[in-house]
């Protein structure tokens, strides 16, 4: 073999390294940071890309609830009010009472007719209609806060137990503890003992 070509065959043998692998690790605050900002988005910081509809099918929940109980908490509202006046052209409870003859509880269209129980009886179920819609109105109001805060808090924690290490050698045991009695009773004490 001529010098030449030595040089070129010992190059050859040596295995070329290569850098290693960084290690994806997530930051807790930036997903708490994500999620606050756009919720999903720190479901998506945290490659759980699974989570993302479950956070807008919770939105979209708690948002066609607040549609539902708003809008008939208007209709009572309205029925209530236009009841209550003394204008026989406002008539919007007919719509919701349209099981009940207005001859017995209607006094501002049937005068003469309307019995003064029946009307009691009909402004209380209008006023209660009211205060049902316009309670689960601001439950679901609460709701929508409730589940933003659970989204972010989902990816903390997410966040942080990404590689949080579940193996063999991490174990709690219980294991009793004796101790002096320094007060009127004695007694055993359990601790709990973490080992790693």
């Amino acid at each position: 073999m001529s010098q030449a070509t030595l040089p070129a065959m010992s190059q050859d043998t040596i295995p070329e390294l290569k850098p290693p692998k960084e290690k994806y690790a997530l930051n807790p605050v930036k997903a708490t940071m994500y999620a606050a900002a756009l919720p999903g988005l720190g479901q998506i910081y945290n490659r759980k890309y699974w989570k993302v509809p479950i956070v807008y099918a919770g939105f979209g929940a708690l948002g066609y609830a607040v549609s539902f109980n708003t809008t008939n908490y208007n209709k009572f509202l309205n029925a209530y009010q236009d009841f209550t006046d003394v204008i026989p052209e406002t008539d919007s409870y007919l719509e919701l009472l349209e099981n009940l003859d207005p001859e017995e509880y209607d006094p501002v269209l049937y005068p003469e007719t309307a019995n003064p129980t029946y009307t009691g009886w009909v402004k209380t179920q209008l006023m209660n209609g009211v205060d049902y819609y316009r309670r689960y109105r601001d439950l679901s109001y609460i709701g929508i806060v409730a589940w933003y805060l659970v989204t972010i808090i989902d990816a903390h924690v997410d966040a942080s137990l990404f590689d949080y290490d579940i193996n063999e050698n991490l174990r709690a045991t219980i294991t009793p503890l004796t101790t002096r009695p320094t007060g009127p009773w004695p007694g055993v004490t359990l601790s709990i003992v973490k080992t790693f």
